[in-house]
């Protein structure tokens, strides 16, 4: 059975009473859950990479009422990959990298365990999750087991859509001065190679820090197949574990990235 499965059929077992024995699989019972969206908006405030000159566009193609009377409303949009709430797909740091709609269903929908390094971001905007810190983590809430999503809450999305509060720097074109917390290279390389994750993700604009000029935990990640969730929200009312998200990019066919819409699922 497939993480995916198994989790799915734990979360049904939970909304099912053990007094009833259905002749077909449980149905999911969302009221038992909380639904949080861990996804910006796309709109004219989105925020990309201070490199790419490409903003998210929406125009208006149709709307009002047609001849036969009815209303109709229709859009066109463009929008780089990378920017917003969006998946990193491997090849976007690996040549041999899996592209966006080859990522395996197991890795974008999974428990997930959450960090929070808030308190050290606020103290030191440039801090990086450190080995030690996930070590401590699984002291505390227990083992991040293969197969987990592991998301990394930092608080920086309360910053959004201030793009110098949430980069560091509104530089045009220049991302030599960013500021802004994320995983650490030694952190990566133990939730990656050794602990086996699904997937990585964070509140800010990248998996690697503001400061990075190397990319390692890019690098590392996609070394191994595992893609990364970057600009999320509304990790603050995610558990430290216990969550089950699900993060559903565009299925761009040969893309490395795109936009993403990101939902957790959490036990009332």
């Amino acid at each position: 059975m497939s993480l995916v499965a198994a989790s799915l059929a734990v979360l049904a077992a939970a909304c099912t009473s053990p007094e009833r024995a259905p002749s077909i699989a449980p149905a999911l019972d969302l009221a038992r859950f909380s639904m949080v969206d861990l996804t910006h908006a796309y709109n004219a405030q989105t925020i990309f990479w201070p490199t790419d000159t490409n903003r998210f566009t929406l125009r208006e193609l149709a709307r009002g009422n047609t001849p036969g009377g009815w209303f109709y409303s229709s859009n066109a949009f463009t929008s780089p990959e990378h920017g917003g709430t969006h998946l990193d797909a491997p090849i976007h740091f690996q040549i041999q990298g899996r592209t966006s709609e080859s990522i395996p269903l197991e890795q974008l929908i999974a428990p997930a365990v959450v960090i929070d390094v808030s308190a050290q971001a606020e103290a030191n905007a440039d801090y990086l999750l450190t080995a030690e810190d996930v070590r401590a983590f699984e002291q505390a809430h227990g083992a991040i087991t293969a197969g987990t999503i592991v998301l990394l809450r930092t608080g920086w999305s309360k910053r959004w859509p201030d793009r110098r509060g949430y980069l560091g720097d509104d530089t045009p074109g220049d991302a030599s001065n960013l500021h802004f917390p994320s995983f650490g290279a030694d952190a990566a390389r133990l939730l990656v190679d050794e602990r086996g994750v699904a997937a990585i993700g964070a509140d800010v604009a990248s998996i690697d820090g503001g400061q990075s000029k190397d990319f390692q935990v890019h690098r590392i990640a996609a070394l191994a197949n595992v893609p990364g969730f970057e600009n999320l929200t509304g990790l603050e009312a995610l558990p430290a574990r216990g969550a089950f998200v699900i993060a559903l990019p565009m299925k761009i066919e040969g893309g490395s990235g795109g936009p993403l819409r990101a939902v957790a699922l959490v036990p009332r």
